[in-house]
């Protein structure tokens, strides 16, 4: 019978294996073992007799979850499994688009077709009316403002969070419907 190297891992490994399982006794699986609840002494020799590894992947499990595996192959399954999940998670971005209490509808069409692009690509829109000095006074204006933008754009978004004053900024958010 071929002698096996001992894994050299990371100091902190995630899983525990072969002799490192504290838990007695276990519940088995992997290919080409029986299932069950064996005592940790002869989980250990039947993953000795077929030359894998005694690798703990369910500590907190009753009685714990030990697989009897290559565990190299293991740690790369888990890695291709991680990053696949993080290939298909979305994406998404806030976008901003800023207005003062006295822009212009010229200027509100044009941030306008802006914002229906973002949306279009997945993006969420945070649109705000910034009051400068003296214009605090004109809140209404840029409320009424906000409202019209997120009216213009109710066919492609869906509004999140009404228009709210945070410091001298009055924010809405829309997002893609």
């Amino acid at each position: 019978m071929k002698k096996k190297k001992p894994f050299r891992g990371r100091v902190k490994d995630p899983h525990r294996i072969n002799e490192y399982i504290i838990a007695d006794p276990v519940r088995l699986v992997g290919d080409n073992v029986e299932q069950g609840v064996y005592p940790l002494d002869e989980a250990l020799k039947i993953a000795e007799e077929l030359e894998l590894d005694l690798v703990e992947v369910s500590p907190k499990a009753e009685p714990p979850v030990c697989k009897i595996t290559d565990y190299r192959k293991y740690l790369y399954d888990q890695k291709k499994k991680a990053k696949e999940l993080k290939s298909t998670a979305v994406k998404t971005d806030i976008k901003e688009i800023r207005f003062g209490p006295n822009t212009d509808e010229h200027d509100v069409n044009f941030k306008l077709k802006h914002a229906e692009k973002f949306i279009e690509e997945g993006h969420k829109v945070r649109a705000y009316v910034f009051f400068r000095g003296r214009t605090i006074i004109y809140k209404e204006r840029g409320e009424l403002l906000l409202l019209q933008f997120a009216e213009k754009l109710n066919e492609v978004a869906k509004l999140e969070q009404l228009p709210k004053m945070e410091g001298k900024k009055m924010i809405i958010v829309l997002a893609p419907k």
